[in-house]
Formats: structure tokens, sequence, C-alpha cells
């Protein structure tokens, strides 16, 4: 896979580690808080980030369907207004719920940021073209990331200049989805409908003969989510870089 026209974002792919969330703690920022992403690029880190559709069409760095665990209030994110939710504090802090917006603001050129949209799969639109439009105005370097292979296909056909990774794992956690489709998507088939230019894999399929095969080919290979310096060293030999939490890596990626 060549770097093409994605210069410094393509270069950012392998170094530094990537804050899930943010460089969040129990004890400190809560994960995808403005003081978070502030942390990490404190830090000289990436940032990886969540975003969903609010009622009235903006997007918003959550990650939970449901509101209650980050903040207590009922229902989910895309029953609320973007008013309501910056309303809301996270996990007892003084912390809002930020829109993309003003997060990639407050984060501007000091990092690289993953946007991780969380469309429901089979779902596709509102939240890609919202996203669009936001990231269309930043002056740093970010890619999208997601699940949902039609997601990225929406992306590569319409705005093929935005730098693309597909998020997988073994799918083993996924009892709802059909047996084909849980061995389809567990073998990256779903790889050829994305389109992406970069794999981020979850370390139930690292190391893997499917993921080593995709890299060889010129695919990046970026681990998710490392929460150990064991996990780390049991996988990086196949990886290009990480997206961690609880524990400070050395900076570098594959370093």
């Amino acid at each position: 896979m060549e770097k093409g026209g994605f210069g410094e974002a393509w270069d950012l792919l392998f170094h530094p580690p990537v804050a899930h969330r943010g460089l969040w703690s129990p004890d400190g920022a809560p994960e995808n808080s403005l003081g978070a992403f502030q942390a990490a690029c404190a830090a000289g880190y990436g940032i990886e980030l969540d975003v969903q559709i609010s009622a009235d069409g903006e997007a918003m760095v959550f990650h939970d369907g449901k509101l209650a665990r980050m903040t207590g209030a009922e229902g989910r994110v895309k029953d609320h207004s973007a008013a309501d939710l910056a309303g809301m504090r996270l996990a007892g802090t003084d912390e809002k719920i930020p829109t993309l917006l003003e997060t990639l603001a407050l984060i501007g050129h000091r990092a690289m940021v993953h946007v991780e949209l969380k469309t429901p799969f089979g779902e596709v639109g509102p939240l890609e073209q919202r996203v669009h439009e936001v990231i269309a105005d930043h002056n740093g370097p970010l890619c999208v990331i997601g699940f949902n292979p039609y997601s990225h296909a929406w992306f590569a056909d319409r705005y093929p200049g935005v730098l693309r990774g597909l998020d997988s794992y073994s799918y083993a956690r996924a009892p709802r989805m059909a047996e084909a489709q849980r061995k389809a998507f567990a073998d990256l088939e779903h790889v050829e409908i994305a389109r992406p230019h970069f794999l981020a894999l979850g370390l139930d399929m690292l190391p893997s003969a499917r993921a080593a095969e995709y890299r060889a080919q010129g695919y990046p290979v970026v681990a998710w989510t490392v929460r150990t310096p064991d996990e780390w060293a049991a996988v990086k030999d196949g990886c290009d870089n990480l997206i961690f939490e609880g524990f400070t890596p050395e900076q570098g990626g594959r370093a």
C-alpha cells in the first residue's frame, strides 16, 4: 500500500503510539474528554476517539451507545440534542461531552487523530457526512476508523483522499452475528468492501497468518487495545503501532 498523498498522516500511523480515548485515567481526566485529549497532546501521543450522531445531526465524541455508564443519564446519544449532551458531565467531573468540532479545534496540529465512527452495521450516511464536514477544515493529521465496512466504502466512494483504517477482531464476542458473516469478518473478507488503507486489529487476532498476509501486501497493522507491556511484546513483531491505555508505552510505536 503506497502512502500516496497522505504525507504526514501516513507517517504518523507508525509512531508515536496512540492513546485510546485520549490519555485518560480513573483518577484523572475521563475517557473521550477534552482533558484526556489535552493530556495526550502534552505527552506526545496520537489520539483515538469515538464519534456518534446526536438527535440534531452533530458529531459527538462518546463511546457507548447508552449514556448511563459515563454520565448517569438515561437514553442514548442519538436521543439527545447536541446542546443537551453538552450539558452532561463525564464520570462525575467537570468535563462535558465534546463535539468533534471543538475536539479537533483543541488538538489542532499537535497529534494524529484516529476518528472512530460508531455507525451501526448496515447503516451509513448522516454521521459520515457530518464527520467529513468537520474534518475537511481540520489542519492537522487524522484518519477515520471503524468496524462498519460500508462506512469506509462511503468515504472511499465520495472522499477517497481521507485516510481510512478498518477496525476488526475475531468476532468471537459477536453472538448476534450470523455464523457465516462472523467467519467472513474474522477472515477479513470485508476488507474488499471497505477498501481501507490500513487495518486496526484486536489483540484476539494477533498474531495471525491473515493479518501477516495483509501486512505483507502493504497494509499497516495497528494493534488495539494494548493494556500492558507484555501484551505489546507478544504482538509487536507483526504490527506497526499500537492503540494503548493503562500504561505508558515507549514512544515510537514498534520501538
